[in-house]
């Protein structure tokens, strides 16, 4: 097995710990939401906040294995121009969603400086 093949496994394997990722997290997250909503120990809002936070979160996780896998995929295979405009795309979609989800799930964007509250 020449390691260039080894490498494309790699990267499939990294886009199915992706998927998994997004899978298993969204069912775990989705339980912990009907705990908590079923305890009421907050109002139904702070729950239902809680959880497109902790959801966004998962998804976050499960595109960066993603797009890693893309990468290393794109990279290790002969690129050819077509190839590299079709990665080029991907990583831009996926970028544009992880913006928008780090926006939703923290309330500013990746390049803006934490507010810290006493």
């Amino acid at each position: 097995m020449s390691v260039l093949s080894i490498l494309e496994k790699f990267g499939e394997g990294l886009d199915i710990v992706g998927v998994i990722v997004i899978v298993v997290g969204a069912i775990i997250v989705t339980l912990l939401f009907f705990k908590d909503w079923f305890d009421h120990t907050r109002s139904a809002y702070d729950d239902y906040k809680n959880y497109r936070q902790n959801l966004g979160r998962v998804i976050l996780l499960g595109l960066e294995f993603l797009v890693a896998g893309d990468i290393i995929r794109s990279v290790v295979g002969t690129p050819t121009f077509t190839s590299v405009g079709v990665l080029a795309v991907i990583v831009l979609i996926r970028t544009f969603l992880s913006f928008t989800f780090e926006l939703e799930v923290n309330g500013r964007w990746p390049w803006q400086k934490r507010t810290h509250q006493g």
